[in-house]
């Protein structure tokens, strides 16, 4: 890594982003032989710390190969996550006492792995990504300017976290059925923890600090998530479920659960 006072943005991203890369590219290699949704869950987490990165370099990137790559590397994480999200279906039903979906919901979440080991392989996950860092290191290594790397990620975390505490304000007077509200402030809240986890020998301690009240937050809207996006997920999918009472019955019960999370999360934001 490139340390001292004169470590410039530019050459950092190379050191940040090609650890990001292994570890995505190592749990694509492991889904041929291993297909455990811990696999998929840390390739997912993987690439959307590296979307992170890039939205961090917007600005010494071209805008459009930023764009092109943020949503490349969103096709990824996406197809990355369908099976964890059968997966917390299945929890929280368990947890909510619902019967008569377990079976079916388990036929879907193998399906979804199915499709997602596929998908992931037709994309080469390596090549792309590393195709990725060569235009991403060429583009800035060329570049007529140099920034030094700890104004770059005080500026580029400050961005983040005012675009936060608008969410945040957004969010407080949002209505409890506008969840779009509360998710927008899950994402943002998770961009500036990963920003602060990724340039954390770059920035002073007591920024650093804020992590720990980062990941409180995202537990409380993590939590909320969970149970709208089964919500949506169970309503999307009921016809092949089975048992239609059965599915009322677990609508019902996450309706119920919803409520208490969100009352959970907004207390977290007062």
């Amino acid at each position: 890594m490139n340390d001292g006072k004169h470590a410039t943005a530019e050459a950092r991203f190379g050191d940040l982003a090609s650890p990001l890369i292994e570890e995505a590219t190592r749990q694509a290699s492991a889904l041929d032989t291993d297909t455990d949704p811990e696999v998929l869950h840390k390739l997912r987490v993987a690439v959307r710390r590296l979307r992170t990165l890039f939205w961090a370099y917007r600005p010494l990137l071209d805008d459009d190969f930023d764009t092109r790559q943020r949503a490349l590397l969103k096709y990824l994480a996406t197809s990355a996550g369908s099976t964890r999200d059968w997966d917390i279906l299945l929890e929280l039903v368990k947890e909510l006492d619902v019967e008569g979906l377990e079976e079916a919901i388990k036929a879907h979440r193998e399906a979804a792995l199915a499709t997602s080991v596929q998908t992931l392989t037709n994309a080469d996950v390596k090549h792309v990504l590393q195709s990725g860092l060569k235009d991403a290191n060429h583009r800035l290594n060329t570049a007529s300017q140099r920034v030094p790397v700890e104004r770059f990620a005080r500026k580029r975390i400050g961005a983040a976290r005012g675009q936060l505490k608008r969410r945040i304000k957004q969010a407080l007077r949002a209505q409890q059925s506008n969840y779009a509200a509360y998710h927008e402030v899950r994402k943002a809240g998770k961009k500036v923890r990963y920003l602060l986890e990724l340039f954390e020998s770059d920035i002073k301690p007591e920024l650093r600090a804020k992590v720990k009240h980062l990941k409180r937050l995202q537990k409380r809207f993590g939590a909320l998530n969970d149970v709208v996006a089964s919500r949506e997920l169970l309503v999307n999918s009921k016809d092949t479920l089975g048992g239609d009472a059965h599915a009322k019955d677990a609508l019902r019960a996450l309706k119920t659960e919803q409520k208490h999370r969100f009352k959970a999360a907004r207390k977290a934001i007062r």
